[in-house]
């Protein structure tokens, strides 16, 4: 699954007549690399949820077959934050582990580890695994710690959460369909009994949240084309 249901307030004017996954990113929009990242990582089948101006990115992806995806829709009449989106769209992801991917982000993350995750999650208890960074400029006091290969509420060095990460649908029965709900609780419940696996990615990984951090991503990318 792809969340690009947001609203983007810190990017407007930019977002005022463009979702932000749509943004231009390195010469194309931010989610055509995402969908380019999991077909080559060997997905087949995404659910992309949508709210402020969906349609435009309804026609931009299509059915997702120039990526050899099949591509569905979840819209939202309003943004239902993290687990309210996965939660409406349990339905047609029709499984009982799977892989999302926030579509403001932009990485150099192996998508393939995201499935190899969630063989391990078939075979263990672990209800969540989830992709950890090192935090930035504008998020310095992260979201979590890693023990062990564990995530944890509270530690001395806490990382930030990327975006990326395998779920059990159980993880989200206390979603009710079509409400608002933060995916963050969910997780905390968890890994207080240890029902949450991480890992720290130190590659490149820049959430495009505003214009100024959209440049400077831009013009990281274009340094590294030149001869």
């Amino acid at each position: 699954m792809i969340l690009a249901a947001g609203r983007g307030e810190r990017m407007r004017p930019l977002t005022d007549h463009t979702p932000k996954p749509l943004l231009q990113v390195g010469g194309k929009p931010l989610i055509f690399w995402h969908l380019e990242k999991l077909s080559a990582a060997g997905f087949r089948s995404v659910v992309i949820n949508h709210a402020h101006l969906g349609a435009q990115i309804e026609a931009a992806v299509g059915d997702g077959r120039r990526w050899q995806l099949q591509v569905r829709y979840s819209p939202e009449t309003e943004a239902l934050e993290t687990a309210g989106g996965i939660g409406n769209a349990l339905p047609l992801l029709g499984q009982t582990i799977f892989a999302v991917v926030n579509a403001d982000v932009y990485s150099e993350f192996d998508y393939g580890r995201l499935l190899t995750a969630a063989e391990r999650m078939a075979e263990g208890q672990s209800n969540a695994h989830i992709v950890l960074v090192d935090n930035p400029r504008h998020h310095p006091d992260g979201d979590f710690g890693l023990d062990d290969g564990l995530a944890r509420a509270r530690a001395e060095h806490l990382l930030t959460f990327s975006g990326f990460g395998v779920y059990r649908a159980g993880l989200f029965d206390a979603v009710e369909p079509g409400t608002r709900h933060a995916l963050a609780p969910l997780l905390r419940g968890q890994m207080s009994c240890g029902r949450v696996t991480a890992e720290h990615f130190q590659g490149l990984w820049a959430d495009v949240g505003t214009p100024q951090r959209l440049a400077e991503l831009n013009a990281l990318l274009e340094r590294r084309h030149l001869p």
